[in-house]
């Protein structure tokens, strides 16, 4: 569990690098908000790696293992291309800008697909709801912390210093790669076909696995909605980057610490489906919170009462995921499997950046944040619908 906990953090910190960090130096230069949308879209990386993933089961790096040789040949990369973005400038040009951002997502992608297969490998099925609250736990600090150090540091000695110190602290995750416990896990693809053909045959081989996909895929719609263009929405409101890295940022990552530890607690309690349902309702329901803030304006009362609840109840929601995800993997093609699930589970966050831009500079706001729990209803729906099948497998992967 420690070590699935640090390389949850190292999965974690170059993901906001390219969101909120990113989001923030777009807006210093005067950026529309649909602007900063559409440069989302160089996250898509992290939609496409089932694309590569196969690549992962079958062709092992020739240190370190099946799943660790992977993960550091991953961070030294990113360390590399987080350094490159430092030297860049967003006023000058955009393409370069965009370009560093694909590197690092494609790398950061490629790592999350070999630390995903390490904690599905490793863990018992009656592990995989604190399994996943451990990865949780390593998760959000650390995503907390390269974006709360970039906006800190930017406000004070620019982006540059800020990017090149987070491309160092990154090559640190290599020696937490280097001591973790190898995956016992040995089993390899004879071919790149059995790689791809024969895990989708296993995932897609009972009546309901296309519902549970569908599921897998707008289950946390809202959520990744609501939070889209968080940072933007903090500046708007009247937030500085430094009380955003400072006040904001701790209040939303020690409220998904602790909903991820109570989340991982009340699934052993409730069981997949019951969590399910009710860490959905309270996420969704949360995000109208926002609604507060964007006709209060500036108000740390309303923005702390909003942020904690919010991410309280929705890194639940990600808990009761992560076990859905886990449980629908086999552990013979746990990097593909969970690749091409987990990518569902991200279309929803990494393409819906233009439609997020536009309702919040035409539409406002609050209604932005409206718009954030109609669309969290069709995924509890559906959970309620196939309240049957999450049932059945749950028990029928607990008993094997």
């Amino acid at each position: 569990m420690l070590a699935i906990l640090i390389l949850g953090a190292a999965s974690g910190f170059p993901n906001q690098i390219t969101e909120s960090a990113l989001q923030a130096w777009l807006k210093d230069t005067g950026a529309t908000n649909t602007t900063i949308g559409i440069l989302s879209y160089v996250a898509w990386p992290y939609l496409l790696k089932p694309l590569w993933a196969p690549f992962i089961d079958r062709y092992p790096m020739p240190f370190l293992g099946r799943r660790r040789g992977w993960i550091l040949a991953m961070q030294l990369a990113l360390a590399a291309s987080i350094a490159v973005f430092a030297l860049q400038n967003p006023a000058a040009s955009l393409a370069p800008i965009a370009a560093c951002a694909i590197a690092i997502v494609f790398f950061s992608a490629t790592q999350d697909i070999a630390i995903d297969a390490y904690r599905t490998d490793v863990s018992a099925p009656s592990e995989r709801g604190l399994a996943a609250a451990a990865a949780n736990l390593g998760y959000r600090p650390a995503a907390w912390l390269a974006s709360a150090f970039a906006l800190v540091v930017a406000d004070h000695y620019g982006y540059r210093a800020a990017f090149l110190a987070l491309a160092l602290i990154m090559l640190l995750f290599c020696i937490a790669t280097f001591l973790s416990p190898p995956s016992y896990n040995r089993y390899q693809p004879s071919s790149l076909r059995e790689s791809v053909v024969e895990p989708l045959k296993e995932l897609l081989g009972t009546p309901s696995a296309l519902t549970l996909l569908l599921i897998v895929l707008v289950f946390k719609a809202g959520d990744a909605f609501a939070n889209k263009l968080f940072t933007p929405f903090m500046m708007d409101v009247g937030f500085s980057k430094t009380e955003i890295a400072v006040v904001v940022k701790s209040l939303f990552t020690a409220s998904a610490v602790a909903g991820s530890v109570l989340g991982g607690v009340l699934m052993v309690r409730l069981g997949l489906l019951r969590s399910m349902l009710t860490f959905g309702v309270l996420a969704a329901i949360s995000n109208l919170l926002y609604c507060m803030l964007a006709v209060a304006g500036k108000s740390y009362p309303i923005m702390a009462a909003a942020v904690v609840v919010e991410h309280v109840a929705g890194a639940m929601g990600g808990i009761a995921l992560v076990a859905l995800i886990m449980a629908l993997c086999d552990a013979r093609y746990s990097a593909f499997q969970y690749a091409l699930l987990s990518a569902l589970a991200l279309l929803p966050r990494y393409s819906l950046g233009y439609p997020a831009g536009w309702i919040a500079d035409h539409g406002g706001w609050y209604w932005y944040y409206v718009a954030s729990f109609i669309i969290a209803l069709p995924g509890l729906g559906l959970v309620w619908w196939n309240r049957r099948h999450i049932d059945a497998l749950d028990r029928r992967r607990g008993d094997s």
